[in-house]
């Protein structure tokens, strides 16, 4: 098994509803994802699948919805003040957890045809969340 691993970083904002402590309130993170694609046969190239490529796609679709952005659950409270001020956020079908935010990155990855195996959303040098299937 040939696995390659290309990292994206950006930074976010979010709060956790249903959650006592300080991740309750609005802040923000600069995350770094590691997305994990994987194949049993390189192509004519000799590659899983090229860094270039996988950074062009991925890096731009997370800058164009993800980055620099406030990450809310779609039943978050605040979504209507947000709309009302035009200010950019992007409505989860979750809570915007670091393993939902995981997911979500894996799902698009998915969609693109990607052969990804996992995505690691890293929230601080010492803490990350992984999705896999």
């Amino acid at each position: 098994m040939y696995e390659v691993v290309k990292s994206v970083n950006f930074c976010y904002g979010h709060r956790l509803l249903n959650y006592v402590g300080p991740c309750a309130n609005l802040h923000g993170h600069t995350a770094k994802v590691d997305i994990m694609l994987a194949s049993e046969t390189l192509d004519e190239r000799g590659m899983v699948m090229d860094f270039s490529d996988i950074r062009s796609i991925m890096k731009t679709w997370i800058d164009d919805t993800l980055d620099h952005t406030l990450l809310l659950a779609k039943d978050d409270p605040l979504i209507p003040v947000f709309e009302e001020r035009q200010e950019r956020f992007y409505a989860m079908d979750k809570n915007p957890t670091a393993e939902n935010i995981a997911e979500l990155i894996y799902g698009y990855a998915e969609e693109k045809k990607f052969p990804v195996v996992s995505v690691t959303v890293w929230e601080s040098d010492s803490s990350f969340a992984r999705f896999s299937r």
